[in-house]
């Protein structure tokens, strides 16, 4: 899952954005409120933190624009200021949930857990396909009672393919929402991904999820 992350303070950021990239996120970092907006207008998230106080555009004025242009990933507010007033404001602005700091890191990951799978249609982290379970929260994957053996990148893919089920995902897509923005991008590599996760469930009996579609991309359809 591809995250956007928008805080002012630099040290808060990079603890922020550690935490996130070891839960298995890719993280895109922005300082300011113009950045914010650079880069949720161009590229595709699966969810965002925003701090409200930020430098040049504050947070509401951002979340307000991305609204008004159509992005629609689930938003996360971070705010220092504690009255209810503010985070009514934030909410009502676009925003999908809030924290106030000071906060637990653990607590901002379950919630960002929740954005995602409920904006993908999903109220529980176990996600059920056939004989195979996703636990979103603990990042296994199981098939019938044989957990399978996934790199970081193979659950990354997975994951994505299970939370948009019989759609069409091109390789540009998911290459864009498992690698940072600063990575040397070969979509060739997103094939051997699939192939390694066609192989390892097809072997623990999950008979052909993941259907290529020449020229399109792939398709995750349920196995029987």
């Amino acid at each position: 899952m591809r995250a956007l992350l928008v805080e002012d303070e630099e040290l808060l950021r990079q603890q922020l954005a550690n935490s996130l990239r070891e839960a298995g996120y890719t993280v895109d970092e922005a300082p300011d409120g113009n950045e914010a907006l650079y880069y949720g207008r161009e590229f595709p998230y699966d969810v965002a933190v925003m701090d409200l106080g930020l430098p040049g555009v504050d947070g509401i004025q951002v979340i307000e624009t991305l609204r008004r242009e159509d992005k629609h990933f689930p938003i996360l507010i971070l705010t220092a200021r504690g009255h209810w007033q503010e985070r009514v404001k934030g909410l009502e602005a676009g925003g999908d949930d809030y924290l106030v700091k000071p906060f637990h890191t653990e607590e901002l990951l379950a919630r960002l857990n929740a954005l995602v799978r409920r904006s993908a249609g999903f109220s529980s982290p176990s996600i059920k396909a056939g004989p195979i379970v996703m636990d979103t929260s603990s990042q296994r994957v199981r098939v019938e009672d044989a957990e399978l053996d996934l790199t970081s990148f193979e659950y990354k893919v997975l994951e994505y393919l299970m939370l948009h089920p019989d759609e069409v995902v091109s390789k540009t897509t998911l290459t864009e929402h498992i690698y940072e923005q600063d990575c040397d991008r070969d979509s060739n590599v997103i094939e051997v991904f699939i192939g390694r996760l066609r192989k390892k469930l097809d072997a623990a009996g999950a008979s052909s999820p993941i259907q290529t579609l020449r020229g399109r991309g792939y398709r995750f359809v349920a196995p029987e």
